[in-house]
């Protein structure tokens, strides 16, 4: 059997007395697409948080290519080829859009001229995926609209040339022809060879898109399978999608 790129084991995270997460077990395989879909709440963002070591986990283990990453840095992380694109998209306000790619690429920096040429072909890369953000390279991102926002948030993401892309809530506030066209995106990363885990709330395009999926409620796994065997349960339809 073929070792999983991402293996999450009895994760628990405790705030306090509240029980986050109650021993989330999971896979992705290399070149997967994974949603984790579930309500408000349910623990999915908290998932995320702990696989990047952004919160403390109270107990158990994240393996990322068959090493144990539970304890290390976030940058280490991110290094490694683990890259998040967090919740409500989180760009620099301040800064330009050419800074933000910039930044995304913090953990490549190099004083090599080939580095820093990769670079430079990484952002014309992402220009080539986002049109939109090479029209507005020199703008200052708080200005973009929400949709603009997200696709440079995940242009930023790309500049650390992830090998597992983890997105959380990629269309939240976005118009539904907006949605349409970063679920398109997504699927083309992906296509390129690039991991996804995918945090969605719009639980009808997270199961089109994806392979396999995770159910969760309340901190736990309550069902788990195949996407398109998922959208057709009667649970999971009366509860995620409406019918």
């Amino acid at each position: 059997m073929t070792e999983p790129f991402l293996k999450v084991e009895s994760l628990r995270v405790n705030y306090g007395a509240i029980n986050a997460l109650r021993g989330i077990s999971f896979e992705v395989g290399k070149g997967e697409i994974i949603t984790l879909i579930g309500a408000n709440g349910a623990g999915k963002t908290t998932i995320l948080h702990s696989i990047s070591n952004i919160i403390k986990k109270t107990s158990g283990a994240v393996f990322f290519d068959g090493n144990d990453i539970s304890a290390m840095p976030p940058d280490k992380i991110v290094s490694s080829g683990l890259v998040q694109v967090p919740e409500g998209r989180r760009v620099f306000a301040n800064l330009s859009v050419r800074d933000n790619l910039e930044m995304g690429a913090y953990t490549r920096r190099s004083v090599t001229p080939s580095e820093r040429q990769a670079i430079r072909d990484d952002m014309e890369n992402v220009f080539n995926i986002f049109p939109r953000l090479k029209e507005r390279f020199k703008q200052m991102s708080g200005t973009l609209s929400g949709g603009e926002q997200q696709m440079l948030a995940m242009g930023r993401a790309l500049m650390a040339r992830p090998r597992l892309l983890l997105l959380d809530e990629p269309s939240m506030g976005l118009a539904p022809i907006l949605v349409d066209e970063i679920f398109s995106i997504i699927k083309g990363i992906n296509e390129t060879g690039t991991t996804v885990l995918l945090v969605e709330q719009n639980a009808y395009k997270a199961l089109a898109l994806a392979s396999r999926a995770y159910v969760l409620e309340t901190g736990e796994i309550v069902k788990s399978g195949k996407a398109a065997d998922l959208m057709k349960d009667q649970a999971v339809k009366a509860a995620y999608l409406g019918g």
